[in-house]
């Protein structure tokens, strides 16, 4: 059994984006699933927030360290497991990966997340109507500028021919943005470089239909 276990749900984009990242490392780890809806969001039992007081998955324990937010995770492996590194050594070109992943992962996603989801249905009584157009409306706002910025930088991939933080965070939010039905035609630079990657094992093993927990 693996000293690593990641703490997460099958349907969480930042629980897929460690995913990612632990295959495309070659790192073997035991899920643990916290599901987001059942019993109430298991995410709120007072054993899970002993592990993570703000009650959010992803949480990668691995050995002493126990570590949430998922790029805060990916740091991590990248300093601790160099022999795959996710952001590149270049110096201009690892702040460039890291800002282009905190446009999707920092700007675009926490505003679709599910708590604040459930907060604009179960606060707010917004419909479901209204909630899939907040939705696209953060998607298409962000995607707008990935695309013009994926004009400049993608190869193979976001930056360049080498997989970095960039895709880890761009494949699990075009999953979520078709799961919402959002029309991603006026995207094709995004994609084109999803698809691509989506054809890479450590992206296709990290699918959440893939995962244990999946119902």
């Amino acid at each position: 059994m693996s000293d690593r276990i990641l703490y997460g749900y099958w349907r969480s984009s930042a629980a897929y984006r460690v995913r990612i990242a632990l295959n495309l490392k070659g790192l073997s780890y035991e899920q643990r699933s916290v599901h987001l809806v059942k019993n109430g969001g298991e995410q709120h039992s007072a054993d899970f927030q002993r592990l993570n007081p703000n009650q959010l998955v992803p949480v990668l324990v691995d050995g002493q360290m126990t570590l949430n937010q998922s790029l805060a995770i990916v740091d991590y492996l990248d300093d601790t497991y160099p022999e795959v590194t996710l952001t590149p050594s270049d110096k201009q070109q690892r702040y460039l990966v890291k800002a282009m992943a905190q446009d999707i992962a920092v700007d675009m996603h926490p505003l679709n997340n599910l708590r604040v989801l459930q907060y604009l249905t179960n606060t707010l009584d917004v419909n479901d109507d209204q909630k899939s157009r907040w939705y696209a409306n953060w998607i298409i706002k962000g995607f707008d500028a990935l695309e013009q910025r994926l004009q400049q930088t993608r190869g193979k991939y976001s930056v360049g021919d080498q997989v970095t933080l960039v895709d880890v965070c761009l494949v699990p939010q075009v999953y979520n943005a078709k799961r919402f039905n959002v029309d991603l035609t006026a995207y094709p630079n995004i994609l084109e470089v999803t698809a691509s990657l989506n054809q890479l094992p450590a992206f296709a093993d990290a699918i959440p239909e893939a995962q244990p927990d999946a119902v």
